[in-house]
């Protein structure tokens, strides 16, 4: 058996977990296997996004009217606030030449400029994801681009990596079910995804997830419908979107947040931070917050859509993280492509710039336009010649981490993939079901007996329906 080596011929002991303070997070910094991986992904393609290289954008503005102060400090969050905003809604999979209309999760990532810098809200439009530790990041998204063989999309390559990785599960199931082809990006919900923090006034701290509820409704496609559209328009959801805004047609969706407090996050029978799964809407009901509006075009796609750069990493206080090891990752990943994509000072592009005042000695590099400007003395910190200084006041309360550090094996952690996706299925319509079952067989096209196999034995512990309307399906399409 060959072993597994990084690029300098180091042998790897663990592919499949992060190294980590405690079975819950985080990531350690000097993970040098899982940074190799992240960052050589980042760079595995020029100059397109590694991901979600097809997209569609368009500013607009998101107006507060709740007041949540009791859970947040964040001046962009407070009841009367409105902020302009630029959202970028792209396809996961395909190139910057990819159908609009595939069956693919769909981004959703916003940058808000507030008064207290940028703040990115880098999402989808599903409420989870694939999987839950950045490790596997590089390996997953492989699976999604072409075999570098035959150049061709692999549904055996899918297929197999989600058969070997039951978390995938619950994020398989609402890709195949009739919401895995959104009608335009006008239909379709966004979310956060990951498990955020708030942090009041009083310094407390709150887990928070984001979710925005369109008010146009929601419209999806079946694979008939997609493949009529692919065949006479390629671009269906830009054109959707662009001509929606210019006639007036402004799309808009409800802001809801949900909380959580830190005890309870300690007496839940899952991981909050996990990202394949959901919270309950039950106990942990939805909270209203206010309106996001879309109500201009940008000029010049390539200025503002091509080179938009988002990234977790970019917040303000009042907002932070949690110990969610995808976003932990991303943190990393994210601005470090686009430093990559774009070069060192993509911020000070316009699409990417803030409206708040500047104060950096982050000056050298390439394409530096003059934006940062340095007192003829003050070039370094500390100085004596009245340079930005920090601000202590603006440290975030501390996040116990506890756990002997080493490589979690998160599925021995959790074993639970399949409650969540039953409950999912659960709600499903005959209708909705069969979709579902049919999507699933045609997405299986080319794949191996043996993969299948083991792909229905996941879904028969989903759900023994689930499973026989798959291999009904499967013998349908034979």
């Amino acid at each position: 058996m060959k072993k597994l080596t990084t690029t300098s011929g180091n042998p790897i002991a663990d592919n499949q977990n992060s190294l980590t303070a405690g079975s819950r997070g985080g990531i350690m910094l000097q993970d040098y296997q899982l940074l190799e991986k992240l960052a050589h992904q980042n760079r595995e393609r020029i100059p397109e996004r590694a991901v979600h290289a097809k997209g569609s954008a368009a500013y607009g503005t998101l107006e507060i009217t709740h007041d949540i102060s009791r859970y947040t400090k964040a001046s962009v969050l407070q009841k009367g606030e409105k902020t302009r905003l630029f959202l970028r809604f792209s396809t996961v999979a395909g190139e910057a030449g990819a159908a609009d209309a595939e069956r693919d999760v769909r981004g959703f990532a916003i940058k808000f400029y507030t008064k207290e810098g940028n703040w990115d809200l880098v999402g989808n439009n599903t409420p989870i994801f694939f999987i839950k530790d950045p490790y596997k990041f590089p390996d997953f998204i492989h699976t999604q681009k072409r075999d570098p063989r035959t150049h061709l999309r692999s549904n055996e390559a899918a297929w197999d990596f989600w058969s070997l990785s039951p978390e995938t599960m619950h994020q398989v199931t609402i890709l195949m079910s009739d919401r895995g082809i959104p009608a335009s990006y006008r239909h379709m919900h966004g979310f956060g995804s990951h498990t955020y923090s708030f942090i009041n006034d009083k310094n407390e701290r709150f887990w928070v997830k984001f979710h925005f509820k369109t008010r146009q409704g929601i419209k999806n496609l079946t694979n008939d419908e997609a493949a009529q559209i692919i065949a006479k328009d390629r671009e269906s959801n830009q054109r959707d979107l662009f001509e929606s805004i210019e006639k007036g047609d402004f799309p808009s969706w409800d802001f809801k947040i949900q909380i959580m407090t830190q005890d309870q996050a300690k007496s839940v029978k899952f991981n909050p931070f996990d990202l394949t799964k959901t919270w309950s809407h039950k106990e942990f009901p939805l909270i209203d917050v206010g309106v996001m509006t879309l109500n201009e075009n940008p000029k010049n796609y390539f200025n503002e859509v091509e080179q938009a750069a988002f990234s977790p990493s970019n917040i303000v206080p009042g907002i932070s993280f949690s110990p969610d090891k995808m976003l932990q990752a991303r943190i990393f990943s994210y601005p470090d492509a686009q430093r990559y994509r774009i070069g060192t000072h993509y911020a000070q592009l316009s699409v990417n710039r803030p409206i708040s005042e500047i104060n950096t000695y982050v000056v050298g590099g390439a394409m530096n336009n003059g934006m940062y400007e340095l007192d003829d003395k003050a070039y370094y910190e500390p100085n004596s010649f009245g340079g930005g200084k920090e601000d202590r006041s603006l440290l975030e309360p501390d996040i116990n981490l506890e756990g002997a550090m080493q490589r979690y094996d998160h599925r021995a952690e959790d074993q639970d993939y399949y409650s969540q996706p039953r409950a999912l299925f659960a709600l499903m319509n005959d209708s909705q079901k069969s979709q579902l079952f049919s999507n699933i067989a045609e997405s299986m096209a080319g794949v191996s007996e043996a993969i299948k196999e083991r792909a229905i034995g996941h879904f028969e512990q989903i759900s023994p329906e689930y499973a026989n309307g798959v291999k009904a399906a499967l013998k349908a399409k034979i």
